[in-house]
């Protein structure tokens, strides 16, 4: 493991640049993790026309680069940018391609008709860098399906390009239910070879799959969290990529995400009203009257309030979780803090709750970051009622301030919230199994009975949650461990 390694990190979207979700804080994180275990890391993106060159201090390194496309010749700039923790990042600047408002949809929330252009000729580019630069990765390190392809550009057009041949690549799927699957009138430009268009390789269903053709070229692929990658070897969650991932073996893993605690500690929060840590938590009810307040609820620390900051989207179980309210109010006292926006069925239906249920529920529609932030502080349970979890990170945020979780089991939340013993007190928050609005309720009310009846457990579990440590320090040594076993297979250790 003394080997320090070039990693190369090709995304679609990074903090803080651009970000529409969890992908976005991991290129954010681990990169700067990496780096301070010594490993030299850039990363690469493109340049949205939302990216500030000023703020960003963005300088031109390349004014004109060509990139080959399916027998056309593209042409882009590159600027360049030091992220904090003193890591090079990239950007790929096409106004054709990426001028415009949106990361991958329209004002309308529909997706570009040219994204599989858009992030076939990002891939390339990217690659393009490589070589002219003279990076000579030891690693390249793909994101999604917006990045898979450049495993198979790798070994299809730079099987034999010094500077590239000799990296390993390693593709991390965040969410499989995105794919990157398109019509085949998209794979001429893409420019892999009609021989390449087979239903063991790109093909799927007729069209072209980025994400399928990723997961078949790729040395090694990950996931972001073990049970997450057992769950979608399974036609539940595999999405019809289950057959894929299963032959890979022991090439394709589970890496839990970490969390950025420089952001979220509630001993350093900037964004909540009064700090505290595990030594002193007075400050927490300091935030629970402050989110009371905030959201017009009945001012009384007796009574438990359960946070969610979600998107409203069918993944997240928030149409669930809408029922189950209702649910709640019938036979608890209890009340509850809603943040979110997406479906707008699902906007209007939580907008309504505070005037049907006034003081008990509160609704915000939208994202407000230090609204997120008391949430989780001021909040006793936080509730995330997930069809599926890859990872998820706000359970993580939610232990290290105290806020005992709610959640589904699946995916990340199986693997990082403890489920509660009521015989011995033991665990950190509450789980439930069954995707219904009462399996929610129920393990609300058992959440919301023990806050009332067992509080010397919930004093315990608070203990215990807060100590818990999800830091990139520990995730960062699994990928570093992965980077080195993928580059021992193909004898390059």
């Amino acid at each position: 493991m003394d080997r320090k390694l070039n990693i190369i990190m090709m995304a679609s979207e990074c903090v803080p640049y651009a970000k529409t979700g969890g992908l976005a804080d991991v290129v954010g994180a681990l990169p700067k993790e990496l780096k301070k275990m010594g490993h030299d890391v850039k990363i690469i993106m493109p340049k949205y026309s939302s990216i500030d060159p000023d703020k960003f201090k963005l300088q031109r390194v390349q004014d004109t680069m060509g990139v080959w496309m399916g027998g056309v010749q593209e042409w882009c700039a590159v600027d360049y940018t030091m992220m904090e923790g003193d890591v090079p990042v990239f950007f790929i600047e096409s106004w054709n391609y990426f001028g415009r408002d949106g990361i991958y949809n329209d004002t309308n929330n529909r997706d570009f008709p040219d994204n599989p252009k858009r992030f076939a000729f990002f891939t390339r580019a990217a690659l393009q860098l490589c070589i002219d630069r003279n990076f000579q990765p030891d690693i390249l390190h793909l994101h999604d399906w917006q990045t898979a392809l450049g495993a198979a550009y790798q070994k299809v057009w730079h099987w034999n390009e010094e500077r590239l041949n000799k990296a390993a690549t390693v593709l991390t799927i965040h969410n499989m239910a995105h794919q990157g699957h398109y019509s085949k009138e998209s794979y001429e430009y893409i420019g892999l070879g009609r021989e390449r268009f087979t239903s063991n390789q790109l093909e799927d269903n007729g069209g072209v799959n980025f994400l399928k053709g990723g997961i078949q070229f790729a040395d090694i692929v990950n996931t972001v969290s073990p049970t997450y990658a057992h769950e979608t070897r399974s036609s539940r969650l595999g999405h019809g990529m289950e057959s894929y991932l299963f032959y890979k073996g022991k090439a394709y893993v589970g890496i839990l995400n970490g969390v950025d605690y420089e952001n979220w500690d509630p001993a350093i929060d900037p964004h909540i009203p009064a700090n505290y840590s595990l030594d002193d938590r007075s400050g927490k009810a300091k935030c629970k009257e402050a989110l009371q307040r905030m959201f017009n609820l009945e001012v009384d620390p007796s009574i438990p309030i359960v946070g969610v900051v979600s998107r409203f989207a069918d993944q997240k179980g928030l149409d669930l979780f809408y029922d189950a309210i209702h649910q709640s109010m019938r036979n608890m006292r209890v009340q509850f803090v809603v943040l979110g926006s997406g479906d707008k069925k699902l906007e209007t239906n939580y907008m309504q709750l505070p005037a049907q249920y006034p003081g008990r529920v509160g609704t915000f529609v939208g994202y407000d970051n230090p609204k997120a932030h008391l949430i989780e502080a001021g909040s006793d349970f936080f509730a995330m009622p997930s069809r599926f979890e890859p990872c998820g990170l706000n359970q993580l945020y939610s232990l290290k301030y105290g806020t005992l979780p709610i959640v589904r089991d699946t995916g990340g939340l199986a693997d990082t919230v403890d489920q509660y013993d009521e015989a011995t007190g033991h665990g950190t928050g509450f789980k439930f199994t069954d995707n219904t609005p009462q399996a929610i309720s129920n393990t609300i009310g058992w959440a919301v009975s023990t806050f009332y009846d067992r509080p010397h457990h919930i004093e315990v579990m608070i203990q215990r949650a807060m100590q818990k440590n999800y830091s990139w320090e520990q995730s960062a040594l699994k990928y570093e461990e992965m980077y080195h076993t993928v580059l021992s297979w193909r004898g390059l250790s």
